[in-house]
Parts: C-alpha cells; structure tokens; sequence
C-alpha cells in the first residue's frame, strides 16, 4: 500500500488483480446487479489508487480496508437507486390520472339533463323559448331578439328572469 500511496503503478496492478474479484463478489452480493457492481467496483478500485495514501496498517490489513471502502460504496449505491426508485413512484403516482366510473358519470349527466328538463318547461313560455334558443340553439341574444321579432332588452330580461327562476328550481350541483 506504501508503494501504491506514492504512484507505483506496478504495485496498484498488482493490488488491483488481487483485489478486483474480491470487490466485486463482495459488492454484487449487495447491489444483486451485474452491471452495479462492475461500475461501483471500478469505483472503488479508483478510489483505492487515488486515497491510498490515506491507509492506515495500524487499523487492518489493505485488504479490509479496500473491502470495507467497497461495502460502504456498494450501499450508497442500493440506497441511491431504492431513493430514486420511490421518488420515481411518488411522481408517477402525483401525475397519475384518476380513474372514474363511467356508468357514474353517464347516470349522473343524464339525471342532470332530466332535471334541467323538468326546470325549463316551469318557465313561462316566453322565458323557455328565450332560453333555449339562447343555450341550446347557440344564438346570440341580438339573433333571438331578431328570430322572434322583439326588442333586444325583451329577450335579455326574459333570459335573466328565466335563469333566475332556474337557478332557483335546480340543486347547485347540477349548475356547476
């Protein structure tokens, strides 16, 4: 290690031929994928050449100490990729759409459109045809004043009073 701290390249390669299959078993034992352990182990068979000088022989042999580095690395990684793995679900599950029943929603439009029904023909006349060419035929207010030959303010306080008694005949959600 002495040699490896001071830049021999013959020591590292010595030290990495009898270091590498023992990294790697080690660090696929934790990640449990080829190509994770191939990348942390070139981690931390780079890492060795580069803080060799940091090893200390009163606290273990070269060989624990490199084991010992390639343990902690090979989890940071599982933890990094679970980490990444959740935050992936929490998103797709913010954005994902929410599902609705159907034959709910077609009852409910339909009860609604039944209930509108039901409201208009307690208009006046005058207020229902009014209303209905307005919503339902998608005339302007001066085209209706026109089709039915009155003046324009007729038609907008036939409309107005039509809608308010509306608004009062019907629940709220179905005016929403």
């Amino acid at each position: 290690m002495a040699r490896v701290a001071g830049g021999d390249r013959e020591a590292y390669a010595m030290l990495y031929d009898q270091m590498a299959p023992r990294v790697y078993g080690l660090v696929r034992a934790v990640v449990r994928d080829a190509a994770f352990a191939e990348e942390v182990t070139q981690e931390v068979m780079l890492a060795t050449w580069q803080t060799a000088w940091r090893y200390d022989p009163a606290r273990g042999t070269p060989r624990t100490w490199v084991l010992t580095m390639a343990h902690r690395r090979a989890v940071d990684r599982v933890r990094s990729e679970q980490s990444a793995r959740d935050r992936n679900d929490r998103y797709a599950t913010a954005r994902a759409a929410r599902a609705f029943d159907e034959v709910a929603e077609a009852v409910e439009t339909r009860l609604e459109h039944h209930e509108i029904a039901a409201a208009l023909h307690g208009l006046s006349a005058l207020q229902r045809q009014s209303v209905e060419l307005a919503y339902y035929g998608g005339y302007t207010y001066r085209e209706v004043a026109d089709l039915l030959d009155i003046p324009l303010g007729t038609v907008k306080t036939r409309i107005r009073d039509g809608l308010v008694t509306l608004r009062a005949r019907l629940p709220p959600t179905t005016l929403a």
